[in-house]
């Protein structure tokens, strides 16, 4: 697990590239993808006929997929989805057909592992989205579950099985505390020992991994920046730690598997050239073999049971190939598959037990997350979940166009992914989102979003930047905004506004900025700084205010923020010139804001101190706090009301002539 800050996961979609499907000396034949200049005038309509109107109700209705996990004879597949309405358990054959219910909980769930035995499947559930995890067992066969560590004022996450099946390791923080310590618990006696203690505070330990004799394990500490990290072997019999990564100026360098033999450690690292690339960790020399050396965002996967191959994946510009790769013949294969964002799944492999096959999620702009399994022999993929229920027509869904454009200070070209509604025309009538992900340290992706495809198919243009401080362009990118929130980012969203603007579709008076999380603190900053500029606002779970945001936010993100924004004395001036609260006055726009009364990242008083100073001075506002969500929405009702009531919001606020439908509907 890494810090993911304020990641609410607003992602969107597109397909720029076609990989190479076998790259053979991977670091001589570099992944490439276009980043020339788009011209906004090259942006289409596509013409459709009979086209499906669609509905909020429909779209949230189609199922989500989370985690995964393989049953240990391969014969099933655990996966964590909400056809019920809340993300619970669910089992269905690895060959596919009709999924049963293992878990009936009103709190949601998610990091299924299935036990080597087979006796249980591991997951963590907290209550109305506060974050304070609990991890569960549950048997697959009766369906009866045991609570292991009903610990409200802690979150343990991450379960992780020993070999024998006996004992569980995981991560554990206090509600109070910032650091993430790994513990090790025998299931049997419920007896826990501490494996890490008195990590600093401004340290964390994350995803602990047992080898394979189950004599040690290696895990990732990282800073609470997310700009440095290291590697750790753990020896279980004496509790000693070393460090196998100890370097010089800041890198990240994060363990992702343990080879069968138990040499050596399959990792992640941006030192070999500032991108996040593949490489082998020899535990005894601590030598790096680095197996690519590309200029995306690469992440390693697992090694095969048998050791033989390998795997990771590449993210070229928001879309993700998986590969496997020949560690004998050091030769990479890209699977054929389908453009999208194609992950790894399984837990903690995404190979069955014999290696014969490989779980994986494919995600796409016109198809939700699903697990499909991939075999490997014949090089094959069947799809074992079908989310894209409900009646809706993905041939009437909009691909985006993957669009580049120069950052004013002339530092960057940045990407963005634009949606263009079919049947309309370049009249310049149309409203347009910026639509804005949240993190910082997060991706526009070309993935499935439920929202974007619904207001598109209204009639409204959208376009989603990775401005600086995005993951998957470099670390020299992703720490663009450090010290600078709401400076060079903002003029990156304010750009990417004006840049659709020129695409002859855009009515300049109805630009819309919209955004969770993070990318509800960048709105809110958009419709202060530039007020002139913009029609509506919708800042979902933001933040306002640095001051209150760091008293009485968690404590590990409390961390990243500081590190971030330097020390509050010191930096009194940045702080208060890049808090929106201060500048409510300029607010031109009419306001929405959700919340999630739990939110321990963006407590709900943030929003509510937006909503209360608009209407003390006569502005219009908006604000809906659901009292049983925390940072982002679970529960499928209020997703459902949520967007509704965006939709409604814009429709009498910021109308397209391409809607051709009514909120009285």
């Amino acid at each position: 697990m890494k810090l993911e800050t304020r990641n609410l996961t607003l992602i969107t979609s597109l397909f720029a590239i076609v990989l190479a499907m076998t790259l053979t000396a991977f670091a001589q034949q570099p992944l490439t993808a276009p980043q020339a200049i788009t011209d906004p005038t090259k942006l289409q309509s596509k013409t459709v006929a009979d086209m499906q109107t669609f509905s909020i109700e429909k779209l949230y209705m189609t199922r989500m997929i989370g985690d995964s996990t393989w049953s240990p004879d391969g014969k099933q597949i655990a996966f964590i989805s909400n056809i019920s309405g809340r993300n619970n358990l669910w089992l269905v054959p690895a060959t596919g057909g009709w999924p049963t219910q293992l878990t009936i909980s009103d709190q949601r769930q998610t990091q299924p592992v299935w036990s080597p035995d087979g006796t249980w499947i591991a997951f963590i559930s907290d209550h109305d989205g506060d974050e304070q995890w609990d991890i569960f067992l549950v048997s697959p066969k009766s369906g009866d579950v045991v609570n292991l560590t009903t610990s409200p004022e802690s979150a343990e996450e991450d379960p992780t099985w020993s070999p024998d099946g006996r004992q569980l390791a995981y991560i554990t923080k206090s509600k109070t505390g910032s650091t993430f310590e790994i513990e090790l618990m025998d299931v049997a006696t419920r007896h826990v020992c501490h494996l890490t203690k008195n990590t600093p505070k401004e340290l964390s330990n994350w995803k602990p991994i047992f080898s394979r004799d189950g004599k040690f394990l290696v895990f990732t500490q990282s800073h609470a920046s997310g700009k440095d990290s290291n590697i750790f072997v753990l020896d279980l019999a004496s509790g000693e730690s070393t460090n196998l990564t100890q370097h010089e100026g800041e890198h990240t360098y994060e363990a992702d598997a343990i080879s069968p033999d138990g040499k050596t450690v399959l990792m992640t690292a941006d030192a070999h050239n500032g991108y996040d690339n593949v490489g082998l960790l020899d535990i005894a020399n601590k030598k790096i073999d680095w197996l690519t050396a590309e200029k995306w965002r690469l992440r390693a996967g697992t090694f095969s049971p048998d050791g033989k191959s390998l795997t990771w994946t590449a993210n070229v510009d928001g879309d993700t190939g998986i590969y496997l790769y020949d560690v004998a013949n050091r030769r990479a294969d890209a699977l054929p598959l389908k453009p999208g964002v194609n992950s790894l799944g399984g837990n903690p492999l995404p190979y069955s037990r014999d290696g014969s096959k490989l779980s994986y999620y494919h995600n796409g702009a016109d198809a939700p997350s699903d697990v499909w399994v991939y075999d490997i022999a014949s090089k094959q993929s069947q799809q074992v979940t079908h989310s894209l229920v409900a009646g809706l027509n993905s041939a009437d869904m909009v691909e985006p166009y993957l669009v580049h454009y120069p950052s004013r200070d002339g530092k960057w070209t940045l990407s963005a992914l634009a949606y263009v509604p079919n049947n309309i025309q370049r009249n310049g009538k149309f409203p347009a989102i910026v639509y804005i992900h949240g993190g910082p340290a997060a991706q526009t992706v070309n993935s499935f979003n439920r929202f974007v495809q619904y207001i598109v198919n209204q009639g409204y243009l959208v376009i989603a930047p990775n401005y600086r401080g995005s993951t998957g362009y470099g670390k020299e990118f992703t720490d663009a905004n450090r010290g600078d929130a709401g400076g060079g980012e903002l003029h990156d969203v304010l750009d990417a506004a004006q840049w659709i603007e020129k695409s002859g579709f855009v009515d300049p008076k109805k630009l819309i900025v919209m955004g969770g999380s993070y990318g509800g603190y960048l709105s809110m900053m958009a419709v202060t700084k530039a007020p002139d500029m913009w029609a509506a606002g919708v800042p979902i779970v933001p933040f306002v205010n640095w001051a209150t945001e760091i008293a009485n936010e968690d404590p590990l993100l409390r961390e990243y923020d500081l590190a971030t924004m330097g020390d509050p004395v010191k930096n009194k001036a940045l702080y208060d010139d890049r808090s929106p609260i201060n500048f409510v006055d300029r607010i031109k726009a009419p306001l929405l804001l959700l919340a999630g009364g739990n939110d321990p990242r963006c407590p709900h008083e943030e929003a509510q101190q937006v909503a209360d100073a608009v209407k003390k001075r006569g502005g219009s506002v908006q604000l809906k706090i659901y009292e049983n969500e925390g940072h982002g929405f679970a529960r499928v009702e209020n997703q459902i009301d949520a967007y509704q009531r965006v939709s409604d919001f814009l429709k009498v606020h910021v109308p397209s002539p391409g809607c051709g439908c009514s909120i009285y509907e």
